[in-house]
């Protein structure tokens, strides 16, 4: 972790604009393109979800700004970030499920099915306080959505970006999903959004180079 120098920091005049604004987080929505990705996944009979999941943490982990968080007056960046997913129960409630992230897929698809299996049998809504390496995941596979809106609390404020995906839809001869990002404007801006979606589709057209390599 490092702290950022706010006074020499490019950011500095957005910085503290947008730290002043009482809803300062702005998403964008738009459609991936599984096409490439979905065979390959289901044919090395990977889980969805740790494979989506997977792909949005090394991709944000790969973009600075999505490891930047607000600590009091300051900004800090961590050297690596993790995703907290949610895991729905039998009762149709869901649970908090933070997963340790790691370059190495296959290690990390085992700790997504260890930590899933372990918040079924002990569901929490509540996480440790003041853990911000955090990127919060949801998933909504029962509609297309094309917009997306999280709670938040902003007391103190809370810098953590936000994913969501949802059902899967044909188009001509693709397979889309919309996926949704939210992210404190302070800290991002519509560019670094561009540059996570550029490198997560190229990351959705290479499976087999990015998840088995």
């Amino acid at each position: 972790m490092r702290q950022i120098d706010i006074q020499n920091w490019s950011r500095r005049d957005h910085f503290y604009r947008f730290s002043e604004f009482d809803h300062p987080h702005f998403n964008i929505c738009t459609n991936v393109d599984l096409t490439r990705f979905r065979p390959v996944q289901m044919g090395r009979e990977v889980s969805f979800t740790a494979a989506i999941v997977y792909l949005v943490a090394r991709t944000a982990n790969s973009i600075p700004e999505f490891r930047y968080r607000i600590r009091g007056q300051g900004v800090i960046e961590h050297e690596v970030v993790h995703p907290s997913i949610t895991v729905l129960s039998s009762e149709d409630v869901f649970s908090y499920c933070a997963v340790d992230y790691t370059e190495d897929f296959a290690v990390f698809a085992q700790r997504v099915k260890e930590r899933i299996a372990y918040v079924w049998e002990n569901p929490t809504v509540v996480d440790k306080p003041g853990i911000d390496d955090r990127l919060y995941m949801s998933s909504m596979p029962w509609v297309s959505f094309t917009s997306v809106m999280h709670p938040l609390n902003l007391n103190p404020p809370d810098s953590v970006p936000r994913f969501a995906w949802g059902k899967f839809f044909e188009e001509g001869q693709f397979l889309k999903m919309p996926l949704s990002v939210q992210a404190h404007h302070a800290l991002l801006d519509g560019i670094h959004l561009g540059r996570f979606y550029a490198l997560l589709q190229d990351y959705l057209d290479h499976p087999e180079d990015v998840l088995f390599n």
